[in-house]
């Protein structure tokens, strides 16, 4: 099942109730930014590249601010939602659904969360079995680069069963959650993740410590 367009509504139902000024685990945004975000990575092509080209960061974080600021009515702010939800235009790459899924699943989760988790008071939603199990699909592609910054051996593993060696070293720790909480862990939200550490305490303790997600 294709999955990223249910999160998509998800993601844009969640934003549109929080209203453009709610807070985010995204550090320095609130909502109103994170909908530019979405919007523009779909959109602009300019501003997807500038997330992971240096020399166009400065270009996306304009166009971003742009964007944010002109959601700042709850008008506006709805209407950038709306277009967010509307999907990506024939003209993106993540017009196909291979790069759709690949781009979007695990984000429109996280920013989900982002939004939910900000709060005093939340609790992990209940996903569907095969909608978890398509996170850990996605979790396992690119774990050893979102742990790439931890100088420790990294085993995420899932309560009922599975598990996964995300980086090799002599000393280890293993993260135990499920799907959605792991993910979040590695997308660098530790400590709005629900999970638990096995490992020695020092381990531990530089796990903690450590940059985690891209």
């Amino acid at each position: 099942m294709h999955y990223v367009e249910p999160s998509r509504e998800v993601l844009a139902e969640t934003l549109l109730a929080a209203g453009p000024h709610a807070p985010t685990l995204c550090k320095g945004w609130q909502t109103k930014e994170l909908a530019a975000h979405l919007y523009l990575r779909e959109h602009k092509l300019s501003s997807a590249v500038g997330l992971f080209v240096k020399p166009l960061a400065g270009r996306a974080d304009k166009a971003l601010a742009e964007v944010a600021e002109k959601a700042s009515t709850t008008e506006s702010y709805a209407k950038l939602v709306r277009r967010f939800r509307s999907g990506p235009p024939a003209y993106s790459p993540m017009h196909l659904k291979s790069v759709d899924n690949s781009a979007n699943l695990s984000e429109y989760f996280v920013h989900t969360e982002d939004v939910r988790r900000a709060s005093d008071r939340w609790a992990p939603r209940a996903l569907d079995s095969e909608y978890s199990d398509a996170l850990w699909a996605e979790l396992i592609k690119r774990a050893a680069i979102l742990y790439r910054g931890v100088d420790l051996g990294i085993v995420l593993v899932r309560p009922d069963g599975p598990r996964h060696v995300a980086k090799r070293s002599p000393v280890s720790v293993a993260i135990v959650g499920e799907p959605g909480e792991l993910l979040m862990h590695a997308h660098g939200r530790t400590r709005h993740a629900l999970v638990m550490y096995e490992g020695q305490p020092d381990a531990v303790a530089l796990l903690e410590s450590a940059e985690i997600g891209i």
